[in-house]
């Protein structure tokens, strides 16, 4: 959720146009996720702010939080489930899951 990623969404959507006016007409964005939030800077806010303007309901309602124990996993080898199943960004990984299990009717 910083600035950057912001401007890299606008020309992932420009990639996705053409690849839906030239390769696959039926590909569609089906949901956008909020990644390394951090919750102490005003920007973090702002980024999910214009992404909910922007997106409206294709925008997810959990957003992953930023964590030392989200950073770590990989480097160890592991998903976050197996490194700290606890951890604020596996719960926030496993609500999200959820929420695709919502919008799709699955339980």
């Amino acid at each position: 959720c910083e600035y950057y990623a912001l401007e890299g969404v606008g020309q992932l959507l420009k990639n996705v146009e053409l690849v839906t006016n030239n390769l696959n007409p039926e590909l569609v964005v089906e949901g956008v996720v909020m990644t390394m939030f951090d919750g102490r800077t005003n920007l973090a806010s702002e980024v999910v702010d214009q992404v909910r303007a922007h997106f409206g309901e294709t925008a997810y309602e959990t957003i992953i939080p930023r964590t030392v124990r989200l950073s770590e996993a990989p480097s160890f080898g592991e998903p976050i489930e197996a490194f700290d199943e606890m951890s604020r960004g596996a719960i926030a990984y496993r609500e999200l899951g959820r929420e695709f299990r919502r919008r799709h009717g699955r339980t």
